[in-house]
């Protein structure tokens, strides 16, 4: 573990796919970085998701725009860096049970027009025909939005890591954050580094590491576990679309097999019980599922925050910048929160209202500005 550079103009806290954009917005404009991840790059919660950028959002046509901004610049980053993000386009397929649902969707469908969003209402046959393994006896509608690609989340971030470090940012893996002092001093096992601005990015642990600097970011540590089912006899062989279902069941192809979502067990339930709720529900939605052989993926911690929107933003009383609280959705978002978070730092305007992205939305008062 090498030592640490006596400053930096930031200290950016977290090596995901938010901590590692933000550091190379940061570094591309000129501001001395160094960034500071307790493990491997990416070995927190962006490796704990279904692997997915999309760009619509249901009933939030905020995260929408930032989704919208972030696939763009996805779609340059391959040409910037020479890293191959695995990007494939699947579709995000939104299934609708009941006419609420419908006329939510119809409601909202002006602001993801606006937002930028390429998505439509399509009939339940159009629906079994995007995805083959719905039954559209069991549906009203779907929105549908073919804009959703299959990622690889590693190389998202060692994409931006490169770009970073071309940029002049410094990158220190293994190298958990112990204290932060008032005067931005960051304490790690490796020595500590003084910052003019500490950016804190850290995922599930963003709380901890805010409270560190007596900030309060209101983030939850959330467990998820996905699961690999196999796929029946006679399914389509083409890559099914990311589909999710209101009960919160979502699905889509992973390789010859299908990625199974639904959460992890209750509190009071054995992995068992939940295993086979999830197995009865998913044959429930997905006929030609039921009895599948279903086993454990992969899974971790995201960090959650109590609405399901990230937070980004600045504390009033101190040089310390958050985001975190992506819910889940950080790889759609990641792009344009290193936007956020650069400007907040340069004091420039942001190019979308941020306002409602800080803390001040769940804690009240001035709690942080956008």
């Amino acid at each position: 573990m090498s030592r640490l550079p006596e400053r930096a103009d930031v200290v950016v806290i977290g090596g995901g796919v938010i901590g590692t954009s933000i550091a190379c917005r940061l570094a591309e404009s000129g501001v001395g970085t160094v960034l500071l991840e307790r493990g491997e790059l990416g070995s927190g919660s962006s490796r704990n998701t279904a692997g997915v950028v999309r760009t619509y959002f249901p009933g939030n046509a905020l995260i929408s725009s930032l989704a919208v901004r972030s696939l763009a610049d996805y779609q340059a980053l391959t040409e910037r860096t020479g890293t191959d993000l695995g990007l494939k386009s699947i579709g995000f397929l939104v299934l609708l049970t009941d006419e609420q649902q419908v006329r939510d969707f119809r409601q909202t469908l002006a602001a993801q027009h606006a937002a930028g969003v390429d998505v439509e209402l399509v009939s339940a046959a159009e629906a079994a025909r995007l995805n083959p393994l719905v039954d559209e006896r069991t549906i009203l509608a779907a929105a549908w939005s073919p804009e959703a690609y299959a990622c690889e989340s590693v190389s998202i971030v060692r994409a931006y890591a490169t770009a970073a470090q071309q940029a002049g940012a410094v990158l220190y893996t293994d190298t958990p954050v112990t204290a932060i002092d008032p005067d931005g001093r960051v304490h790690t096992p490796a020595g500590s580094i003084r910052a003019d601005t500490v950016v804190c990015a850290a995922g599930p642990w963003a709380e901890t590491v805010a409270a560190m600097a007596d900030v309060t970011v209101p983030v939850t540590a959330y467990p998820v576990e996905l699961l690999l089912a196999d796929n029946p006899g006679g399914a389509p062989r083409n890559a099914l679309p990311m589909t999710m279902h209101p009960s919160g069941l979502r699905m889509r192809s992973w390789e010859d097999r299908i990625l199974v979502g639904m959460g992890s067990p209750a509190p009071d339930e054995t992995r068992q019980d939940w295993l086979q709720r999830v197995s009865h529900h998913l044959g429930t939605v997905f006929p030609s599922l039921a009895g599948v052989s279903i086993e454990s993926g992969w899974g971790g911690n995201l960090d959650v925050s109590p609405d399901g929107m990230a937070f980004i933003g600045r504390d009033p009383s101190r040089p310390f910048l958050y985001a975190a609280g992506f819910s889940g959705q950080g790889l759609c978002q990641a792009p344009a929160a290193g936007e956020i978070v650069r400007d907040l730092v340069l004091g420039k305007e942001s190019w979308i209202d941020t306002t409602g992205l800080s803390t001040a939305r769940h804690l009240g008062g001035s709690a942080g500005t956008g």
